[in-house]
């Protein structure tokens, strides 16, 4: 256990944040199907702007569930 200003271990907003994780798992697996979706429409056309911007979008959907952690375990203090 830490006590200072530089604790990183926050078991509690990790708990919290659980279930939102559990989402952000579900949204990312949807974002992994957007993403192949997307990399097969980009090698069919290239030169389509669109589904460059979608693959991207596909992407922070992947991330999402890294980032909702984070963000929880930063709102509780130690």
């Amino acid at each position: 256990m830490c006590c200072d200003d530089n604790c990183e271990c926050r078991p509690l907003g990790f708990l919290l944040g659980l279930p939102f994780a559990f989402l952000s798992i579900l949204i990312s697996i949807v974002g992994v199907f957007i993403w192949i979706i997307g990399l097969v429409l980009s090698c069919i056309c290239p030169c389509c702007l669109c589904v460059t911007i979608i693959v991207e979008f596909a992407l922070t959907l992947i991330k999402a569930p890294i980032l909702v952690m984070k963000w929880f375990t930063d709102q509780i203090p130690c």
